[in-house]
């Protein structure tokens, strides 16, 4: 099955109260991380980005749908989301009350950023090896 028609089905599953919530909110990491690839892992949707691709460093942001709440997650240390934060990095937001959209987009962004910076480390790193070991060639 398509990763998308995954989560496609993995909201069309949710309660039908909470669909148009999750729907925003895909909507939204998508529009913030466009070149993210949408997949499903432990049963909820998520988005990879970044160096290693298929391991857990590449995993930008989390979502689902749960009882009383819409979780995100990875999430600690985001600016004004404090109030919504429980444990190092899970956000949850009430059923009963609006999604912080634009806080939420601001944390993928952050997230982007520091999948970026570790794309960038990645890249210099390498290059670094392979200019060495031109050097070092007889």
């Amino acid at each position: 099955m398509n990763k998308s028609h995954e989560v496609d089905a993995y909201i069309a599953a949710a309660p039908i109260a909470v669909q148009p919530r999750l729907r925003e909110l895909r909507a939204a990491i998508r529009a913030e991380a466009p070149k993210a690839v949408e997949k499903m892992s432990y049963g909820i949707p998520f988005y990879e980005y970044g160096v290693k691709p298929g391991t857990f460093a590449s995993r930008l942001i989390y979502f689902a749908a749960q009882k009383k709440h819409i979780a995100i997650y990875p999430a600690g240390g985001q600016k004004g989301l404090d109030q919504y934060l429980t444990e190092r990095s899970t956000l949850r937001f009430p059923l009963d009350q609006p999604l912080p959209m634009e806080r939420i987009r601001e944390l993928v962004r952050t997230r982007l950023k520091e999948k970026d910076a570790e794309i960038e480390s990645t890249s210099k790193a390498e290059s670094s090896r392979r200019s060495s070991s031109t050097r070092s060639a007889p």
